[in-house]
């Protein structure tokens, strides 16, 4: 049975894509539209080892899905297997609480929830316009971000403001990278059977950043809230911080207050801190340089991350496992080392061998003799998920 899916992720300035093949196992080809919207808009394309760049004339999203259907004409062995697109979206409200195989209802949902992730919700909408456009007759599905967090009680998801404000505009937490925490819930049962039915915390750990608590197998609190910018401290975001500061930026800049929230958002976090760079790998190298400021942030970062996990835990009976994804979860051994240090008081302790010579890429239990909360590292796979969902509804 051909069962190729076309894993579609629209971003505001880019479009990532993957074809997964059997039950999404096998990645076929892969690739990445970047710097779209702009004069330097290229698209990289990875297939049986080797890369490719090509320009983008007209640097559109439309323009990146119709090169990725160019070459897959090119190559009809792969096309014709095609049973299914998957796209990643970030924000589904109280809409959307599962995947869903897409027609105009689920399309004008996406659109009202837009004013939430005014950046992401318009490219999504484009990609999957264009490729019910280029790809017409296939069954396309929506895979959102929100949909794990729909488990939250009302006393984690409700803001402590008038009411009146969740009733008529649906203001409240909806949290973000749920569907690597589904993913990263499924694995750690596969490894750590009974993990299912105890308690975890996860960091997913990366430019975008949060943390979540997943108890009985769901989310019963996270970090990020109506937006992306509530919680951690990120790669540009700010993270959570006192309200007023926008205020007290607008003034003292003489900006508008979107213009200051938008500091918040693009020149902020890492970047803002070490005044350097928002790459995790860049300021660490820094850091052993003896670049003192290097160092802050990324000790800040990690003081914000140990918090959160703290407070996220209080959802929780018992803090069973810990794990840590993300590019930065995934390969930062000092931030491992940092976040597990602050968080000592609950009895939370790696060891330091096993986290320095954790292999990439794989699957590691960083856990010292003793401690009762069995640390891990577990490469997240989004497009998987994605591409499961995908072909779960299809055959349905």
């Amino acid at each position: 049975m051909q069962d190729n899916i076309l894993v579609v992720n629209c971003g505001s300035s880019s479009l990532k894509f993957a074809v997964l093949a059997n039950a999404g196992q096998q990645t076929l080809v892969e690739g990445i539209a970047e710097r779209l919207g702009s004069d330097e808009s290229l698209i990289s394309i990875k297939y049986q080892g080797e890369k490719s760049q090509s320009p983008l004339i007209e640097g559109t999203h439309k323009e990146a899905v119709t090169v990725i259907k160019q070459w897959l004409d090119q190559h009809p062995d792969i096309l014709q297997g095609l049973v299914g697109i998957g796209h990643r979206v970030v924000h589904g409200g109280e809409t959307f609480a599962s995947s869903i195989i897409i027609d105009e209802y689920v399309i004008n949902g996406i659109e009202e929830c837009a004013k939430f992730a005014p950046l992401h919700s318009p490219a999504h909408i484009k990609g999957i316009e264009v490729t019910f456009e280029l790809f017409p007759g296939i069954p396309q599905v929506a895979v959102f971000d929100t949909s794990f967090h729909q488990s939250l009680e009302a006393e984690q998801y409700l803001y402590p403001i008038p009411m009146s404000y969740y009733r008529n505009h649906g203001f409240r937490k909806y949290g973000f990278h749920g569907t690597s925490y589904r993913y990263i819930s499924q694995q750690l049962a596969k490894t750590s059977p009974g993990s299912e039915q105890q308690g975890v915390l996860v960091a997913h750990l990366g430019n975008g950043a949060s943390t979540c608590a997943i108890n009985h197998g769901q989310s019963s609190d996270t970090s990020m809230g109506i937006t992306p910018l509530e919680g951690l401290m990120m790669g540009t975001r700010s993270g959570s911080l006192d309200p007023s500061l926008i205020s007290f930026i607008s003034q003292a800049e003489n900006i508008s207050q979107d213009a200051a929230l938008d500091v918040l958002n693009k020149q902020s976090g890492l970047l803002g801190v070490s005044e350097l760079s928002n790459d995790c790998r860049t300021l660490e190298e820094a850091m052993l340089s003896g670049d003192e400021r290097a160092k802050l942030s990324l000790d800040i970062f990690a003081s914000r991350t140990a918090k959160y996990l703290a407070s996220t835990a209080t959802t929780l009976d018992s803090i069973d496992h810990l794990v840590f994804t993300g590019g930065i979860g995934e390969n930062s051994v000092y931030l491992r080392e940092q976040i597990c240090q602050r968080l000592k008081a609950f009895g939370i302790k790696l060891d330091e061998t096993k986290n320095q010579q954790a292999p990439r890429g794989e699957i590691s239990n960083l856990t010292n003799e003793g401690c009762q909360t069995q640390i891990w590292v577990i490469p997240t796979n989004e497009e998987l998920m994605i591409a499961l969902d995908t072909i779960s509804l299809i055959q349905k």
